[in-house]
């Protein structure tokens, strides 16, 4: 009777997970499946699962159709990257600030800077908008880089990293303090090594937050060859109606890097937190 119950218990289990897979993963598909059709079959009904014919000089419209998407691609890349970099820098430091080390009024400046998270994006647009034009900045990629790093994004990322250091025991500072390292020295040899769990993950949601972001480059950038993807992506349509077909195209090649970011990080992440004892 108990195996019994427990191969019903599991034969329902993987037909939920099976299903829940299913409703994640068909969209996705969909996407491929009409970056494959021509523009006649793409509100076809009933609806072709698998296209018929294949059409593959999508990917080829896709440039013709606008020529400038390879440019908004290296954009919204070089953007992420380096917004990337930067919050995992920040956050990294602060986090270990307000994890370890002690100074006067920590509690009340850690609590403003969480407070500061709960403000929407929408109420700063204006007076960010009329900091940057005071700066110059407008119409240029530095709005998009500087204020998320130390933004609410920037924030977060120390919300992250100060609670990941909270559980490294403060013996490996005296250890290494005793080995002769500087402060310094304790941070980028013991420290961060041992966070790297939590630095893949905020990286992660780092890139993709960014990779996705349409509001501030819709404000900040009018000059076509500044566009990022999301950008780009809206900039499908003509007086004809919006290119279906070539939209899920770009969509399918703008997915790519996610996919890429995304296995990388999930393989650090489950090696670092099966090696972290280990090291």
């Amino acid at each position: 009777m108990k195996s019994n119950r427990k191969g019903i218990h599991k034969f329902f289990s993987y037909l939920l997970l099976t299903i829940v897979t299913v409703i994640v993963i068909f969209p996705f598909y969909w996407m491929v499946v009409t970056s494959l059709k021509d523009s006649t079959k793409v509100f076809e009904f009933p609806p072709q699962l698998i296209p018929d014919p294949v059409v593959f000089s999508n990917y080829v419209e896709l440039f013709k159709f606008q020529p400038n998407f390879p440019l908004y691609y290296f954009n919204s890349l070089y953007i992420a990257m380096l917004v990337t970099v930067g919050t995992g820098i920040i956050a990294s430091l602060a986090g270990y600030s307000f994890a370890k080390i002690d100074f006067p009024f920590k509690g009340a400046i850690f609590l403003v800077l969480l407070s500061s998270m709960m403000i929407p994006t929408e109420a700063t647009a204006i007076p960010l908008f009329n900091w940057m034009t005071k700066l110059k900045w407008i119409n240029t990629h530095l709005p998009l880089i500087i204020p998320p790093i130390l933004g609410s994004g920037g924030i977060f990322g120390v919300f992250i990293m100060r609670q990941y250091f909270i559980t490294i025991p403060d013996d490996m500072m005296e250890a290494a303090k005793i080995d002769g390292c500087n402060p310094w020295q304790t941070f980028f040899k013991v420290m961060l090594p041992m966070a790297i769990p939590a630095l893949g993950s905020l990286s992660l949601i780092t890139f993709l937050n960014n990779w996705n972001e349409f509001f501030a480059p819709l404000i900040y950038l009018s000059s076509d060859k500044l566009f990022t993807l999301p950008l780009g992506l809206s900039m499908f349509t003509d007086q004809a109606g919006t290119q279906w077909n070539l939209v899920m195209t770009a969509s399918v090649i703008a997915t790519i890097p996610l996919l890429l970011v995304f296995f990388f990080a999930q393989k650090q992440f489950i090696e670092s937190i099966a090696f972290s004892g280990i090291k």
